[in-house]
């Protein structure tokens, strides 16, 4: 029995400054709306250093140990598996700057599923801002329900 599979990884990290937190206007051509910075591990790279090099990619910012709170993850229709780890940081040096991916701007963290969000940033906040759940599956055969771990 086979036990590999194709796999992306990627990473998003909610970066807190008091009660606000870091958002990021995504731009690209498949998807436009609120979302926390990040982006893909690179090949061979440590997840923890892939989110401070997105982080500082995206945003201008050097986060300092970000600590992981959970998985975001679906089966994509090609079978393969898309795993997003979440994380969460409170110390930072640099200076704010957007970048190409988006305007990155500071939000009161209670206000934030106002704001017209990326696909189930609702769930992502039980996990990265109160910790009620660990995981989000995305199940595709069920209208790509969440479902929370």
């Amino acid at each position: 029995m086979e036990r590999t599979e194709n796999v992306i990884l990627t990473n998003l990290c909610m970066l807190r400054q008091g009660s606000k937190v870091l958002v990021e206007e995504k731009v690209g051509k498949d998807y436009r709306g609120i979302i926390f910075p990040g982006g893909h591990v690179e090949e061979h790279e440590p997840i923890v250093d892939s989110v401070i090099r997105e982080m500082k990619e995206e945003t201008g910012l050097i986060i300092e140990s970000p600590r992981l709170c959970g998985l975001k993850e679906w089966i994509n229709e090609d079978g393969s598996r898309y795993v997003v780890f979440l994380f969460t940081a409170d110390k930072f040096t640099g200076t704010l700057t957007s970048s190409s991916e988006g305007r990155v701007f500071w939000v009161e963290q209670d206000e934030l599923l106002q704001l017209p969000w990326i696909w189930h940033m609702d769930s992502m906040m039980r996990i990265m801002a109160d910790g009620a759940a660990a995981e989000v599956f995305l199940d595709v055969s069920n209208g790509w329900t969440p479902i929370l771990k």
